[in-house]
């Protein structure tokens, strides 16, 4: 009986210990959100590269340059080693033209085209929105799909709004069910979902294996949340570490349900002293 225990056991463990060593190491993948360098970027493209390399990261979120080619830009990034796992693209032209995303993202050598904000105006989202940008979504994906490529949403916060319906669900609920999840994967800003009133945690397990990466950013002690605006004041922004937000449960999570890229974005209104203190907390910490 002892022997035929051994025969099912000794498997188990060994699959068990496979799965735990393909956990990805969320430092393994910290990267940078280049709108975190925005006003360099307004003097130089170039410049705002540099100074992620300074920084030593090796991953980086890119937008589209303002003062380059897309082809001087895959060059410039190359040769200072970084690595790409996404773009960002904006909900119209990707609507209207989703190639112009897709050839950015191969220039780049990127896996994922992610879409940061879907809401037209500034009134609440409603359902009828949702279910519309999630048609639009679900064609996107297709086009990136057939290209190579993963699309993937980013929710900023204004999509958590109620629905009214007896199940207590909100429109990004719905959004969600309406999107196919293999085409349309999610990028949580853990800022804006916890200024809504929700649970990173519980998001993350709730939508398990959707979300591909988080948007590593920490909101001021203090600051008001419950609000499902998609806006805050520049001050509500602080060094990852200093705020609200309880890390070792939100990155301990994301880890488990199989997150793999960190992306510090940095919005705060002085990121050049924000970011190294991000960095220096998230390098220490112990999950």
């Amino acid at each position: 009986m002892k022997t035929h225990l051994l025969r099912f056991v000794l498997p188990f463990v060994s699959v068990a210990a496979f799965a735990s060593a393909q956990t990805v190491n969320f430092k393994d993948h910290l990267g940078l959100q280049m709108w975190s360098l925005r006003e360099i970027a307004k003097e130089s493209t170039i410049k705002a590269l540099d100074q992620a390399k300074e920084y030593g990261f090796k991953e980086i979120e890119a937008v589209r340059p303002a003062d380059m080619s897309i082809e001087e830009y895959a060059a410039a990034v190359k040769q200072r080693g970084f690595t790409v796992p996404s773009v960002h693209a904006s909900y119209e032209p990707l609507v209207k033209n989703p190639a112009e995303a897709i050839a950015f993202a191969k220039a780049v050598g990127a896996k994922y085209v992610t879409c940061p904000w879907a809401r037209q105006g500034s009134e609440p989202w409603t359902v009828e929105a949702a279910k519309e940008v999630a048609a639009n979504f679900n064609k996107i994906g297709e086009a990136c799909k057939a290209a190579g490529l993963q699309f993937a949403y980013h929710p900023h916060g204004y999509e958590f709004v109620a629905t009214g319906g007896e199940r207590g669900e909100t429109v990004f609920d719905v959004f969600a069910r309406e999107t196919n999840p293999d085409l349309v994967k999610l990028q949580m800003d853990v800022f804006w979902v916890y200024h809504a009133g929700q649970s990173p945690v519980k998001l993350l397990e709730k939508y398990g294996d959707r979300w591909f990466s988080l948007h590593v950013k920490d909101i001021r002690k203090g600051a008001i949340t419950n609000l499902s605006t998609g806006h805050a004041a520049p001050t509500d922004n602080v060094a990852v570490g200093t705020g609200q937000i309880d890390w070792k449960a939100v990155i301990g999570t994301a880890q488990k349900v199989g997150v793999k890229y960190y992306i510090v974005e940095d919005e705060t209104p002085a990121p050049l002293q924000a970011i190294p203190a991000t960095l220096k907390y998230l390098n220490g910490l112990e999950l």
